[in-house]
């Protein structure tokens, strides 16, 4: 998961961020700027209080929407779903990113993923933040020691792999999750099948 997009699957299809607080804010701000020029405690703060609310709840409906389709898609197609967990909060301290960061609701995402693959009975493996994904080589292994986040294609210099950054991550993050799903007790396929019932893909 990212902010350049929402979410990059295995299969290289990457899934575009929504723009719906991008397209509101304008007005978001306005409505900010009005609150905070009203005293506190009175009526004009609360009228204004409301109408900011009334700016936020289509843009959170809209997010919710998305993210409801996209997990629903994800947990319908697969027998296990495997994701990385990001600590947001620690993120959001660059305050050049907090605000998409905010926006992004991975966390949000990733428990409505949780209850749509227990209510089908879909295996979900949650990795704790494994920080060099972006940069090391699925292939090879080989870590590389920098790499600033606007780099999104990188050459590996040892076995001469070219990477785009986010497959690269999604591929390192299946190992993972595959080696997990295997320690627990599941077979899974070379064509990233799970076999404990039926053949059905792995998505990460």
């Amino acid at each position: 998961m990212g902010l350049a997009h929402f979410a990059v699957k295995l299969d290289g299809n990457k899934i575009a961020n929504p723009r719906h607080l991008i397209n509101s804010s304008h007005n978001l701000r306005r409505k900010q700027k009005a609150l905070s020029r009203k005293k506190k405690g009175s009526a004009n703060r609360r009228r204004a209080r409301m109408q900011l609310a009334a700016v936020h709840e289509p843009v959170a409906s809209a997010r919710a929407d998305f993210q409801h389709k996209l997990s629903r898609a994800i947990v319908d197609r697969n027998q296990a779903v495997i994701v990385e967990t990001l600590k947001a909060a620690y993120m959001m301290k660059n305050h050049h990113l907090a605000r998409a960061i905010g926006y992004a609701g991975w966390s949000g995402f990733i428990t409505k993923l949780e209850y749509k693959a227990a209510e089908k009975g879909v295996n979900l493996v949650k990795l704790e933040q494994w920080f060099a994904i972006s940069k090391t080589c699925h292939c090879c292994v080989h870590k590389m020691p920098a790499m600033p986040l606007n780099k999104r294609i990188w050459q590996c210099p040892e076995c001469g792999t070219e990477h785009d950054r986010d497959i690269n991550a999604a591929i390192n993050i299946q190992h993972k999750g595959i080696t997990e799903l295997m320690a627990a007790g599941h077979v899974v396929k070379a064509h990233r099948g799970l076999r404990k019932s039926g053949s059905m893909p792995v998505a990460a």
